[in-house]
């Protein structure tokens, strides 16, 4: 469960202000909303890696609003994908693992699992150099979700991707998400991903957030991502 209560990020002159939300455990939630109106700022609170200026953040019930990133066991997806690009995608898909002390059968057996799981296992062996973007995101996801993680953080995953290749990746989170029990959080400025995706689907419009299924809203004034 992702549970957000009363938060406040702030960047400069710009602050958005008592946002509130639930993603019950094991659903998929979207954020959407426009460029600048910033809903990664959000993300990169739940994330661990901007400190929000007031309000909670509880991750399955537990307060990690001054956890430190690492700690709270968080997969995530940048949106750039951000591969390591002297490792195999072999090693990318270990890496969590080997940070964790996981035994080396132990981490290639996982590595082969989410490489059958995502369709990239032809590509173990190759670096990222020349991947195309859907590849580069299924690598991405992986990695993300190598640890078994209950929480998956998704910042604009699916943005450079082209339309079919999209589609593809909408079927593959969602198919995903459903096996692992992973409970998601997915950044987009996409209707159409949110669509396709979500559960729950939260919106920030005009400085507010609006849960398209409760019908809630927060006032906040509206300004850039950072």
């Amino acid at each position: 469960m992702i549970e957000v209560k009363d938060l406040c990020v702030r960047a400069g002159t710009f602050a958005l202000e008592d946002i509130s939300f639930r993603i019950p455990s094991g659903t998929y939630g979207v954020l959407m909303g426009r460029t600048a109106c910033g809903k990664t700022s959000v993300l990169e609170a739940i994330c661990g890696l901007r400190r929000p200026a007031a309000g909670r953040i509880l991750l399955d019930g537990k307060d990690v609003t001054r956890v430190k990133a690492a700690d709270r066991g968080i997969g995530y997806v940048p949106q750039d994908a951000a591969l390591f690009t002297t490792m195999t995608i072999r090693n990318q898909l270990g890496f969590a693992l080997t940070v964790r002390g996981w035994d080396q059968e132990a981490i290639d057996s996982r590595a082969e699992e989410l490489a059958e799981q995502l369709a990239v296992g032809h590509l173990l062996e190759r670096y990222p150099q020349g991947l195309s973007g859907g590849e580069r995101q299924r690598v991405a996801l992986g990695r993300a979700l190598a640890f078994h993680p209950t929480i998956l953080c998704l910042d604009e995953p699916l943005s450079s991707l082209d339309e079919e290749t999209r589609g593809d990746m909408c079927e593959l989170l969602r198919r995903v998400a459903a096996e692992s029990h992973v409970t998601t959080l997915h950044i987009t400025h996409s209707p159409t991903e949110a669509r396709e995706l979500a559960d729950t689907l939260l919106r920030i419009q005009d400085g507010r957030l609006i849960s398209e299924h409760a019908g809630q809203t927060n006032q906040a004034p509206e300004g850039p991502d950072v």
